[in-house]
């Protein structure tokens, strides 16, 4: 098996696993066995990292099915193959060539060398993260929940943010609603996420380099988009929903509000203002944030920063008359641009196959419908109210849409394609008529 096959089937075996064990009637809150469609969604919304869910998880789940929702939000944020190799090291165990190469393919690595120390730096990373943002919101609802309750809901919610799942258990769907204008909540919960979204390769080189001239081109753009995507869905959101849902709210109420909500589309589905009651302008600015998701190698899904940032690169150079793609004094390889085109077709088409799906089987409206989609797609988990009406089908339909985002659609199409073969013939060249 290829490396894209094997996470393929690692990524399915972790969610059936899962939903073996939500399946048991201790998972659930009230001792009943849950019907399997609402054990496989919400341990594919965990696994993939996703956060849409069918039914309420603090109050459905029991604390041993919250803790299964908890384990699958981790290993299925690091991804099974890195959690894997950890396990293994902490074993004294030697990791081969062929981990190695999985592991290449899972945290999206160009360079085979340097994948293990790259690992061990995950995990030190994710346990000093999560452990500050656990810290954060421990005390912040001490005072709300008392101290045992706090603890579990801090250390729940740090992870689930980290890996930018947007899980909660606060109880009723309003996720963090009732804390729109505390800036401790707010901070604990966007901070992990951005961290968790920028890509561990990206921290390390950061951490590493210390200097902007010499950080790595990868580095430099997926920093400098993230950077643009964040402040631009601030000042738009801002503006957009000033006199609307956020009216009310005290001036430092908005800004927070408004740059929480600018950084959760980035594929981490918590929320503080009601998504259903945002203007369609707004909703349709994050369903385009969501779309673009966080970076390569992070815990998060979309289409991912440098393949956003890629495609206006090549308009902007073809539209300027230069023969190839630059950036920072740096020349990108014509495959790469092929590639990025080819994730996005792939996540366009992939979007619209299933939101035209979900139209025939749903019956919703057309905005809410392709927003479910464009949020299972780029594994954020917002939502506008649909997910927990949808139908055997429809639940089937965006297991699908969040499974295939979590891994990327060209790892799902590399992974069932045939083996590459040598081309021997090359056909004439003829062109088109393009625009």
């Amino acid at each position: 098996m290829r490396p894209p096959q094997v996470l393929l089937l690692g990524f399915a075996l972790l969610i059936l696993a899962g939903t073996a064990l939500l399946s048991l009637p201790a998972a659930t809150s009230g001792g009943q066995r849950p019907d399997f469609l609402t054990s496989l969604f919400t341990a594919t919304s965990a696994v993939c990292v996703t956060g849409l869910v069918v039914v309420d998880t603090g109050t459905y789940w029991s604390p041993f099915g919250q803790a299964v929702i908890l384990l699958l939000i981790q290993i299925g944020g690091l991804g099974f193959m890195t959690a894997g190799t950890l396990f293994a090291l902490l074993l004294g165990k030697r990791i081969g060539l062929r981990e190695r190469l999985i592991m290449r393919e899972a945290l999206n690595q160009i360079d085979l060398g340097g994948v293990v120390r790259l690992a061990k730096y995950i995990l030190l990373f994710t346990l000093v993260v999560e452990s500050a943002a656990a810290a954060v919101l421990t005390l912040r609802w001490s005072a709300d929940f008392g101290w045992p309750a706090a603890l579990w809901r801090g250390v729940f919610h740090a992870v689930s943010a980290f890996n930018n799942a947007g899980l909660d258990i606060m109880g009723g769907f309003r996720s963090m609603m009732d804390y729109v204008a505390d800036p401790w909540v707010n901070l604990g919960i966007t901070v992990p996420i951005i961290l968790g979204g920028l890509g561990f390769a990206v921290v390390a080189d950061v951490q590493a380099k210390r200097r902007w001239g010499r950080l790595s081109l990868h580095t430099k753009i997926v920093l400098l988009t993230t950077l643009a995507l964040l402040a631009g869905g601030f000042l738009a959101i801002l503006a957009l929903e000033w006199s609307r849902t956020l009216r009310d709210l005290p001036l430092g109420g908005k800004l927070l509000a408004a740059y929480f909500q600018a950084v959760v589309p980035r594929t981490a589905g918590f929320n503080t203002l009601d998504i259903a009651g945002l203007r369609s302008a707004t909703q349709f600015l994050m369903i385009i944030l969501m779309f673009i998701g966080a970076s390569p190698g992070s815990t998060g899904g979309g289409i991912k920063t440098t393949t956003f940032y890629l495609l206006v690169l090549v308009a902007w150079c073809q539209s300027r008359g230069r023969g190839g793609v630059e950036a920072f004094r740096r020349r990108i390889p014509q495959d790469q641009a092929d590639r990025a085109l080819t994730v996005f077709l792939m996540g366009v088409g992939l979007v619209c196959g299933v939101t035209m799906l979900l139209l025939i089987t749903e019956g919703a409206d057309f905005l809410p419908t392709l927003f479910e989609v464009t949020s299972a797609f780029g594994t954020v988990g917002l939502s506008m109210g649909l997910t927990t009406e949808l139908s055997p089908w429809g639940r089937l339909l965006i297991i699908f849409t969040m499974y295939t985002g979590r891994l990327g659609p060209l790892t799902v199409a590399f992974a069932l394609a045939e083996r590459r073969r040598k081309v021997y013939v090359r056909h004439p060249e003829e062109k088109l008529m393009i625009g």
